[in-house]
């Protein structure tokens, strides 16, 4: 596969680059970033892991605001941000922030006109973990993590693939999709009205009947908007409880949804996914 560097920046010893590359799967070109730690130019194989970002944003958001590359220098640890949709003049879109491009949810459309380039779940999962352990100096150890609907995305993309990831976490997640706003547009869009579909991308539905556990760690700030209409930690909270699931959820008064939250906290989260990459 052919990829394109578009940047490079050093930072804390290790290198942020920014590539694009022809996706097969999402059938138009995909942009990500990636930081490779100092160690990665030593010879060593880094872990990985996968940052999903939210609405409206890019591969660029968290590295640019959530100053995680100091952590992830010091122990080691590769960070992969990928873009939230597929992109381009011939892929679908919608006028509204929450729907289309900037807004893929991390599934995989079965409807008309989404399904012909919104494959983000199998982008993620699949297509481009072989591509960043086929490029570049990183082992098979890896972590996922993101923000709001990118907290969704790596909660729900770990519990349906608990081999694959040693941990999870999510800052101000979309708990419970079935049952908010933004998730009910969207699953209405990409995966039509049959809602036992959409509880297959609930990570509450999913933190309820899990099975094999992959340890997670959730943030989420008192002082968030969305927090009540479409985040509901609660349903997460309860569904942990129902299963005996090893969630570590926290709740910080006076935070809020953005990358002030992030930054804050990043740490923690860059620490915890060391623990069980036994770094």
């Amino acid at each position: 596969m052919t990829i394109e560097n578009l940047s490079v920046n050093k930072s804390f010893g290790g290198w942020h680059k920014q590539y694009s590359h022809p996706s097969t799967t999402l059938n138009c070109d995909m942009r990500f970033a990636i930081y490779l730690p100092p160690q990665a130019s030593n010879g060593d194989k880094v872990p990985v892991l996968y940052w999903l970002s939210g609405l409206t944003c890019s591969d660029e958001n968290f590295m640019q605001k959530a100053g995680a590359q100091r952590i992830a220098a010091e122990l080691g640890i590769a960070i992969v941000a990928p873009d939230t949709s597929p992109r381009g003049h011939n892929v679908a879109d919608d006028e509204g922030y929450d729907l289309g491009q900037g807004a893929g949810f991390y599934v995989n459309a079965t409807q008309a006109p989404w399904h012909s380039h919104y494959q983000m779940y199998d982008y993620i999962v699949n297509e481009l973990p072989s591509l960043i352990e086929s490029t570049f100096p990183v082992s098979h150890k890896r972590a996922i993590a993101g923000h709001s609907m990118g907290g969704h995305g790596a909660l729900t993309i770990a519990m349906l693939n608990p081999e694959r990831y040693s941990s999870m976490s999510a800052f101000s997640p979309i708990c419970n999709p079935i049952n908010c706003p933004w998730g009910q547009k969207a699953f209405t869009a990409y995966l039509g009205k049959n809602k036992e579909k959409w509880q297959q991308h609930d990570a509450s539905e999913l933190m309820r009947q899990a099975q094999k556990f992959v340890p997670a760690r959730v943030d989420q700030g008192g002082a968030d908007n969305f927090l009540i209409e479409q985040l509901k930690p609660e349903m997460l909270e309860l569904a942990a409880k129902a299963s005996g699931y090893p969630l570590d959820l926290h709740m910080h008064e006076g935070y809020d949804h953005s990358y002030y939250f992030i930054a804050s906290f990043i740490e923690e989260h860059l620490r915890f996914h060391a623990s069980y990459l036994k770094l």
